[in-house]
């Protein structure tokens, strides 16, 4: 007997499609918007999270970090005005991509459910929001991505940075799948679609970068 359908936690389309099972773990395909995803029942727990984000360790003065970082700081800074203010939506640990952009004169501001938990960052908007290696954790996505939208002003920049998943053959021994906290997987068409669907502009500045523009007229 199939499996029952699964609505897909980027798009909320209602009939995402089986994709393969990993020691147990089912992961899904969305035909709509490509993503890929776990079943939300195969999620970690919060405390399991936090185990592996206490792993990572993101110096903001490590350069070969600073430089990962740069893949999307510097598309972005070329896409901003001067004095430009922004929020670092995931920021880590280590906000070395806030510090990037503050040191080419830039405010932002930071918000991390763990490590920054600022509930008054979100009351904003800016100009610019990033969100670096942090869309793959995301539980419930659809919500996420309407919550960054919402911090977004009018004419200004979401800048999203996550490793594209492009081929299905390899996705059980792709590394981004084995970490436990990645629990869901976008292509470069998923953001195209999302983007086509908010009435945004989406570009593609360099590989695992998306740089989404909200329209200057909108409310």
């Amino acid at each position: 007997m199939p499996p029952d359908p699964i609505a897909c936690p980027v798009c909320l389309a209602p009939h995402a499609r089986p994709l393969l099972v990993v020691k147990g773990q089912d992961y899904w395909a969305c035909p709509l918007c490509e993503a890929r995803f776990l079943n939300p029942v195969h999620h970690p727990s919060r405390e399991a999270e936090h185990a592996q984000y206490m792993l990572h360790d993101n110096d903001v003065d490590d350069q070969s970090y600073r430089r990962f970082l740069s893949k999307l700081a510097t598309p972005l800074l070329d896409k901003l005005t001067v004095g430009a203010t922004g929020l670092d939506y995931g920021c880590g640990p280590g906000p070395a991509l806030a510090d990037i952009l503050r040191k080419a004169g830039h405010a932002v501001a930071l918000y991390d459910p763990v490590f920054a938990p600022n509930a008054s960052a979100l009351a904003e908007r800016y100009d610019f929001v990033t969100c670096t290696e942090v869309a793959e954790h995301f539980h419930a996505p659809a919500a996420e991505f309407a919550r960054l939208r919402a911090l977004v002003r009018p004419g200004g920049w979401l800048a999203i940075m996550t490793c594209f998943q492009t081929d299905d053959a390899r996705f059980a021994n792709w590394h981004y799948r084995l970490d436990i906290t990645h629990v869901v997987f976008y292509r470069e068409a998923t953001f195209m679609f999302l983007a086509r669907n908010w009435g945004w502009t989406c570009e593609v500045p360099t590989k695992d970068v998306v740089l989404m523009q909200r329209p200057k007229d909108a409310p």
